[in-house]
């Protein structure tokens, strides 16, 4: 391995400013990225926020399990369904590493403590993590194209579209619309009664009770993992100022709010019930639901804020899981 070549700090004028067109560049961002060791694979996995994916793949499961419910007994579309998950996965992908970009330029991220950030840590480039994040957002095109094509319904073309707009917009742009309180409302739309509706609108091309009702409560509990991971960072927000709904409702009603949006799914859970007795098991969710609201009604670290938020994934997860298994039975 070759040796470590030292660096020669050029001279200095007696006011202290470097000689014009000498010496390394006077950019801070430059200096720091040829100081901190580039991102590792297990970087860019932690930058794509794994934990969170359930926030895709639940709403996918849910509007599966509507379509089922809706087609004839044993028809099933399981390229459509899965070509609706490459969608959803993608887009939520493209959307964390394009908020990671966004905030990173923005220095909202300077002083962040949740989940790792490859350009707020100085691990990758901006120009890259852009790169990764619009390369997301094609294959998600890619497939919405070849579901678009498969079912003949070209208005896919559009809503995708604007899901891939909305994604980029919300942290990127002049006047990014998740730093003006929008950001739960994107959430619920897209990740709640867009993909929900959607996946059981393209196998069934048409939309049932299951679908809506399954769309609001996987809404509500992304709308819920939003919040807490926005309670945790209220503080550097309002100095990045970045006007997020916590940072306008204050800790004390985002909590309330957080907790209200994670339980009542189990509400309309139990309404399921009534016609699909399986539905029943999304009550076992709540075993990971209960401690999530709990550690956000009394914490004060963010270490505390981030398990609430790992709990919050496996809540939708399990959410998902149990109303898809009910309507497929």
């Amino acid at each position: 391995m070759a040796a470590k070549s030292q660096r020669i700090t050029p001279p200095q004028s007696p006011s202290g400013a470097r000689p014009k067109g000498r010496g390394p560049s006077g950019n801070p961002a430059a200096k720091r990225y040829e100081k901190i060791r580039p991102a590792t694979f297990g970087d860019w996995v932690a930058g794509a926020r794994v934990f969170t994916l359930s926030m895709s793949i639940s709403p996918v499961l849910v509007g599966t399990g509507a379509a089922m419910v809706a087609n004839d007994p044993g028809e099933y579309h399981w390229v459509r369904a899965l070509l609706c998950l490459a969608v959803a996965v993608c887009l939520q992908i493209g959307v964390n590493y394009a908020n990671d970009y966004s905030d990173g330029i923005r220095g909202t991220d300077e002083h962040r403590v949740g989940p790792f950030r490859l350009v707020g840590s100085g691990k990758a480039r901006p120009k890259t993590v852009r790169a990764v994040a619009l390369a997301f957002f094609a294959v998600a095109a890619v497939a919405g194209l070849v579901l678009t094509i498969i079912t003949g319904l070209w208005w896919l073309i559009a809503v995708g579209a604007v899901a891939i707009l909305a994604a980029w917009f919300y942290t990127g742009g002049r006047r990014p619309y998740g730093y003006n309180a929008l950001g739960e409302l994107f959430v619920f739309v897209f990740f709640g009664l867009v993909a929900t509706l959607g996946t059981a609108y393209v196998q069934s091309f048409t939309l049932n009770q299951e679908a809506w009702l399954g769309a609001v409560g996987v809404g509500l509990i992304s709308v819920a993992t939003l919040i807490v991971n926005n309670i945790r960072d209220i503080a550097q927000d309002k100095a990045a100022g970045k006007r997020t709904l916590t940072v306008l409702l204050g800790g004390t009603a985002s909590r309330v709010l957080y907790i209200v949006c994670l339980l009542v799914p189990f509400g309309i859970a139990a309404w399921l019930a009534v016609f699909y007795p399986i539905a029943w098991f999304a009550l076992f969710a709540l075993l990971a639901a209960l401690p999530a609201a709990l550690i956000v009604a009394t914490a004060r670290t963010p270490r505390e804020f981030v398990l609430a938020l790992k709990l919050t994934g496996l809540v939708q997860l399990l959410y998902g899981l149990a109303l898809f298994w009910a309507f497929w039975k």
